[in-house]
């Protein structure tokens, strides 16, 4: 569970940096970039060790998941901009009910009752932070970032999968080969030049995003996967600090009772699955 909630901390430092980002860049440039240094941080590695040791065992799974993955991030990136960032991440916090219902399809994993009652709970608190800032002029954006919401699930149930065949950086590696080859026809129509410090936040949201798949791809190899997504809501609380300390954007009075009703189902399935 240690890997989910440090995977969320960072990937809620990144989605912040990209949220400037996406304010000053077409989004679809900047998403395409952030895989290019996503890329380019493994590289050394396939360098050193060899494309050998990072062969997949399952080449059609992983393209499968760039594609789904690809596709939510479009979606993703394209609202980004127009949404406040607790905002973003609260209509995020829907994945965790479809991966739970594709882990239980799909996956055949068994889903306790503790945890559909703790993704419940969960909900109900992003319920409480959303619901009161969707307004007319971003409510349709609102929706295109629930759109990426199921293709985000469908990229992390197969992740679970893959990590059946391969090594968590091994999935990693070939979702940024995957994610960047999809994405460049798509931002071709977009390219500019960033300046310099725009390059350095692009560099830094490749290594961010990057350590934040490898730390939740390990996470995924220890535990199911529906074990793991009431963590995910903890994002809230990182992507509410981040919004702060970058945009000095306060939670609001519904923000924090949501935060604590996320807190409390996070912390109670925890204690429920450690003591089994």
């Amino acid at each position: 569970m240690l890997w989910m909630a440090l995977g969320g901390f960072t990937l809620s430092a990144m989605n912040a940096l990209m949220r400037q980002l996406t304010g000053e860049l077409p989004p679809t440039f900047a998403q395409c970039m952030r895989y290019v240094f996503g890329l380019a941080v493994m590289l050394p590695f396939l360098v050193k060790q060899g494309f050998q040791h990072y062969k997949p065992n399952h080449l059609k799974g992983h393209l499968l998941r760039g594609f789904f993955h690809a596709a939510a991030l479009t979606l993703f990136f394209l609202a980004l901009p127009k949404i406040p960032l607790t905002d973003t991440t609260a209509i995020m916090f829907t994945q965790p009910l479809f991966v739970m219902v594709g882990a239980a399809l799909i996956l055949r994993e068994v889903v306790s009752r503790d945890r559909w009652l703790a993704a419940l709970f969960g909900f109900a608190g992003v319920g409480l932070v959303l619901l009161p800032h969707i307004q007319a002029e971003t409510g349709n954006w609102s929706m295109v970032m629930l759109a990426a919401s199921p293709l985000f699930a469908a990229s992390f149930l197969i992740n679970k999968a893959l990590t059946r065949h391969d090594r968590p950086e091994v999935i990693v590696l070939w979702q940024n080969i995957t994610v960047t080859a999809y994405m460049i026809p798509i931002a071709l129509p977009y390219w500019v030049s960033p300046d310099d410090r725009q390059w350095l936040l692009l560099a830094c949201c490749g290594l961010l995003g990057t350590a934040a798949h490898v730390f939740m791809t390990r996470g995924f190899a220890l535990a199911d996967i529906s074990v793991l997504q009431p963590l995910r809501f903890l994002d809230l609380l990182w992507a509410s600090l981040f919004g702060f300390l970058m945009f000095a954007a306060l939670p609001s009075n519904s923000a924090i009772l949501g935060g604590v009703i996320i807190v409390s189902a996070t912390l109670w399935i925890a204690h429920r699955e450690k003591r089994k």
